[in-house]
């Protein structure tokens, strides 16, 4: 699963508002530990010798980027170019005015700044630490309301006022990452023109805040990455002129388990390593096969060998193309070796199909079930589901029956959802627009994802829902079943 949430380390209103006596503003008052964040610009609720005046409040909010930079060295979240990251605040119902039709703008805070303690939102009496004239204690903002780096700047509009914020704000977290910027937090924010309005008010919206009760309400930094695997060995297509280069080429892994654990093979550490197809009925026999040459995986200098490579630990990848003979052969070898040829790794097979065409449109629909899915999980494991999918329209004979059980169904594009049972609130969306981050991935036993279930609040009952693209209506289409379990705290002694 393409998919690590990260929650807010710390996280405040600041704002220049007045007090209820509309005569002294509340420019030292600090909410850092209230459960709510909120913007608004308020217009004309008080004047004064200089005219009518506005009240603002912006938001502060910080995350735990070294945690990412852990999980980056870790593999758990992918190089930058293969990872975007979302700021999400997710909308606090109230019985306030909403401001519709008004634009919340992100920017990098640009200097330290401390979260504190304080509680009131309302008479703004609890003083100190981080506020709209300080950014902690004794240490002055250069600039009231919070000092800011002008890029990056990333903006999102709201028409009715209740909409979730959902940014993507990977430029700046990569900048983070990598030095560039020193990681203050983000500053949320109206734009200046609606700030400094003065022909209307925006007031009040109001986001959920990290100290919230609600789990899936509390502001997160969203990391989402496609992070599938598509091994071809159960699902391998001789070349075909029917299909473009990218569908004729096959990919297959090799996992390399030591007692039970995914282990880099110590020769090959995170570098290269090689394959050749050999032809045999039992055993690879002769000469290695000629493979179709793309200059990337194969070169026409060595037409038999595969340049593979390192995907995570214990986990090597290698991409081919095999032209069939007149007569295709019904079993290949793949041997993984070293680049001087003298180490074989391991040896498999691969059962090759040849690309066919259909006289008729053919609408796939398929029948599915997570076939080892437990009652209940705990919050601090990770779940590897394994599915089991086939046609709807398998039709079987007597003699298939009493033989044999229908192979699963590989589908190749295949998407996962989890909502939670008693509100039916939706906790993990599909994941298929432009980051496809919880596509399924297959391998020769089927398709599967996996899901860190701290991600789920414990004590409840959830359910899996499973998304097929149908090519034939060229959408996808969600699939019926419906896959119920639990999560729970583990328990101490």
């Amino acid at each position: 699963m393409g998919l690590k949430r990260y929650k807010a380390s710390i996280d405040n209103t600041i704002t220049n508002a007045y007090e209820a006596n509309l005569t002294t503003r509340g420019t030292g008052s600090n909410m850092g530990a209230s459960d709510i964040l909120e913007v608004f610009s308020i217009y004309a609720q008080a004047s004064s010798s200089s005219g009518l005046s506005t009240e603002k409040t912006r938001i502060l909010i910080k995350f735990p980027t070294a945690d990412i930079t852990t999980d980056r060295t870790n593999n758990t979240i992918p190089a930058s170019g293969s990872v975007n990251f979302y700021l999400r605040l997710y909308n606090a119902k109230h019985g306030q005015t909403v401001p519709k039709e008004f634009t919340l703008v992100t920017q990098a805070v640009s200097r330290s700044w401390a979260e504190g303690t304080g509680l009131d939102m309302e008479n703004y009496s609890d003083t100190g630490v981080s506020n709209w004239i300080s950014a902690s204690t004794g240490v002055a903002w250069d600039t009231e309301g919070g000092d800011y780096h002008a890029t990056p700047a990333f903006e999102q509009s709201f028409d009715t006022g209740i909409e979730d914020l959902e940014i993507d704000v990977t430029s700046l977290v990569e900048e983070w990452l990598d030095g560039t910027k020193q990681d203050y937090g983000f500053g949320v924010f109206l734009t200046s023109s609606e700030e400094s309005s003065t022909t209307r008010s925006y007031y009040t919206k109001k986001f959920f805040a990290r100290t919230s009760e609600f789990f899936f309400k509390k502001p997160v930094l969203e990391a989402r990455f496609n992070n599938r695997r598509q091994d071809d060995r159960a699902d391998f297509y001789y070349s075909s002129s029917l299909a473009p280069a990218a569908d004729n080429l096959n990919t297959i892994y090799l996992y390399n388990r030591i007692r039970g654990k995914l282990t880099n093979i110590p020769a090959i550490g995170t570098g290269n390593i090689y394959v050749s197809a050999y032809s045999g009925s039992t055993v690879p026999t002769g000469s290695a096969l000629t493979l179709v040459a793309d200059g990337t995986n194969v070169t026409a200098l060595s037409p038999t060998v595969v340049t593979g490579g390192y995907v995570s630990t214990g986990i090597y990848s290698a991409s081919f193309a095999l032209t069939a003979a007149s007569t295709p052969l019904t079993t290949l070898f793949d041997v993984w070796h070293s680049g001087d040829l003298t180490t074989q790794y391991n040896t498999s097979s691969i059962t090759p199909q040849v690309l066919t065409t259909s006289d008729s449109a053919y609408n796939q629909r398929y029948l599915n079930k997570i076939i080892n899915l437990k009652p209940k999980y705990f919050t601090d494991e990770t779940a590897q589901l394994r599915i089991y999918s086939r046609l709807r329209d398998w039709n079987p004979n007597i003699y298939t029956v009493a033989k044999s059980v229908p192979q699963t169904s590989i589908v190749v594009s295949s998407s996962f959802s989890v909502h939670r049972i008693v509100d039916d609130l939706m906790v993990i969306p599909f994941g298929t627009g432009s980051d496809l981050h919880t596509l399924t991935s297959y391998d020769i036993s089927g398709n599967y994802f996996e899901l860190d279930m701290s991600m789920l609040e414990s004590d409840y009952a959830y359910a899996f829902q499973l998304a097929h693209y149908n090519e034939y209506v060229s959408d996808w289409e969600i699939q019926p079943e419906l896959f119920r379990f639990r999560v729970e705290k583990r328990q101490t002694e």
